[in-house]
C-alpha cells in the first residue's frame, strides 16, 4: 500500500527521525523527533514531533498519527493536513508523558483532537 501521493509503505526509522514537519500551508512546524510503537499489535501509535523552543529548552512535544503525515519531496519533509490553529491547540507532553500508561494517553488525545480514524478499533 502506498501514501497518498504514492510513496511505498516501507520506510527506516533512522530516515524518518530528524525530518522536518511542515502544516497544510507549507510552514515550517518542527521536525519528528521520534516514532512510538505499539509492539503488540505492529503499528505505528504517532510521530513525536518536537516544535517550539531554543535548543531544546521549552519545546513541546506532539503525538502526531503516523498516517497523516505525507512526505513532500519539494519540500524534503512530512506535510500534515492541519492548521496553524489546529497545531497550536493541539495536546503538548513531555517525553515521560508521551510514554505514560504505554503512550495510549498521548495517542487518544491526539487522534480525538486531530479527528482521524482510529487505527485500533
Amino acid at each position: 500500500m502506498t501514501t497518498v501521493t504514492g510513496h511505498t509503505e516501507a520506510i527506516p526509522a533512522s530516515r524518518v527521525i530528524g525530518t522536518n514537519v511542515y502544516n497544510a500551508a507549507g510552514e515550517s512546524i518542527g521536525s519528528i523527533e521520534d516514532v512510538m510503537l505499539e509492539k503488540t499489535s505492529n503499528d505505528i501509535m504517532f510521530a513525536v514531533v518536537g516544535f517550539g523552543g531554543f535548543l531544546g529548552i521549552g519545546e513541546k512535544y506532539h503525538a502526531v498519527p503516523w498516517s497523516t503525515l505525507d512526505y513532500d519531496t519539494r519540500l524534503g519533509g512530512y506535510v500534515v493536513p492541519f492548521s496553524t490553529d489546529q497545531l497550536k491547540a493541539a495536546p503538548a507532553y513531555s517525553v515521560k508523558e508521551l510514554t505514560e500508561d504505554d503512550g495510549r494517553a498521548a495517542r487518544d488525545a491526539s487522534f480525538a483532537h486531530y479527528q482521524v480514524e482510529p487505527y485500533w478499533h
